[in-house]
């Protein structure tokens, strides 16, 4: 897909060090998908926090079903 947008030279720049990149392709390409990592971590986060888990058994309860 072919886009055109108006960024920062400084903020371009700054990406493609901080990446390792060779070209404003890739350094997007990597920047899009570390923010779409970090974003779906922290919507798992905050559903885990909503809903915590539960456990249902101990630890001699789980050591006892797993001895049979």
């Amino acid at each position: 897909m072919k886009v055109t947008a108006l960024i920062e030279d400084e903020l371009i720049q700054e990406v493609m060090v901080l990446s390792g990149s060779k070209n404003i392709t890739e350094a997007l390409k990597i920047a899009l998908n570390e923010y779409r990592s970090r974003k779906k971590m922290r919507d798992i986060s905050n559903s885990i926090a909503a809903e915590p888990l539960e456990f249902y058994y101990g630890a001699a309860e789980l050591r006892d079903l797993n001895q049979k």
